[in-house]
């Protein structure tokens, strides 16, 4: 997949968690939710190794590390992007960004296996789509 068929896969989620909350699916809107991020930063690291020919400039540590970007783990995804330089920073300079993204980076793609509440669904979401200060608002500046 490229950059734009991911951004557009991470919205399409993103609708799609949005339908199933307001029909009451919980879990799946959960899930989807955190698809959604996950999709979002793997547009992220496609953007880091254009920008920055990453997987160049220190073939050997990069290439071990990009050899990993299948995965769900959200951080993992963060470092691979390159982002974890800047998310720092971001989250020091607002902190509701960083309560946000302490709940989006627990989400993990196991949690289709898994019932989720109300709550945990609606958190998680809100989380991602906060008009100002939403984890996939902050993404889509770096994608």
């Amino acid at each position: 997949m490229n950059r734009p068929q991911l951004q557009k896969l991470a919205q399409m989620r993103f609708d799609d968690a949005q339908a199933l909350l307001g029909a009451s699916r919980w879990s799946a809107a959960y899930y989807l939710t955190g698809y959604a991020v996950e999709c979002g930063l793997k547009s992220c690291v496609l953007k880091h190794v254009h920008d920055t020919g990453a997987i160049f400039a220190d073939e050997d540590e990069y290439l071990k590390k990009l050899s990993k970007c299948r995965t769900h783990d959200l951080e993992l995804l963060v470092s691979l992007a390159g982002l974890d330089k800047v998310l720092g920073p971001a989250i020091g300079a607002n902190p509701a960004l960083g309560a946000f993204w302490a709940v989006a980076k627990d989400w993990e793609e196991t949690s289709r296996y898994h019932e989720k509440t109300e709550a945990e669904a609606k958190t998680l979401f809100e989380a991602i789509t906060h008009n100002t200060d939403g984890v996939l608002t902050w993404l889509r500046q770096h994608w």
